[in-house]
């Protein structure tokens, strides 16, 4: 019987800060996937030149073409992020923007966590942002985690045990959604 495969995750951190919530958050949620999903950490959102369509196509940056890429090669995208003066993080909406023109995400499974203090504002934004770009059942692939340093630990372990409940079951509903996506 020849293996399966498992399906390929890109995760991208909202925080351009390697010791991040948001790090940390990825990591544990890669320990808790690890049977299901291949998940790849994308670390160079903070070096992608700012978003001008007029670069965009043949002048296109070699950084935002890999970028492209590997999101083109996953079968789902997991996004992290903290929440930023109750928006979205620069250097995430500018990556995010590299990707209009060329639909990377639409109809691709994607998951979105805001682990912040509060996280609503932000959340709500990118939650709109990613409707407008057609991301694969975005309303019942996300959560907003508040309070997010008292339940997730520097050692990329999810302490609470309400968040740790929710964040498994937001894991499943995502594995299954990316297999769904793979059968159609």
């Amino acid at each position: 019987m020849i293996p399966q495969r498992k399906p390929r995750v890109v995760a991208i951190a909202g925080s351009t800060r390697q010791n991040s919530v948001n790090h940390s958050l990825i990591k544990a949620l890669a320990d808790l996937a690890a049977d299901r999903l291949d998940m790849i950490v994308y670390e160079g959102i903070g070096s992608l030149p700012s978003f001008n369509p007029d670069h965009d196509g043949e002048k296109v940056d070699a950084s935002v073409a890999e970028f492209r890429q590997l999101l083109r090669t996953a079968n789902g995208l997991l996004i992290c992020t903290p929440e930023y003066a109750r928006g979205v993080p620069g250097s995430l909406k500018n990556a995010i923007d590299w990707t209009v023109s060329t639909a990377e995400f639409p109809h691709k499974p994607t998951m979105l966590i805001t682990a912040s203090t509060d996280g609503t504002y932000g959340h709500r934004a990118l939650m709109e942002t990613l409707k407008a770009l057609e991301a694969k059942n975005i309303e019942n692939l996300q959560l907003v985690i508040q309070h997010a340093k008292t339940k997730i630990s520097a050692d990329h372990t999810i302490t609470d045990e309400g968040t740790l409940s929710a964040v498994e079951e937001l894991l499943a509903r995502f594995v299954q959604t990316i297999n769904d996506h793979k059968i159609e």
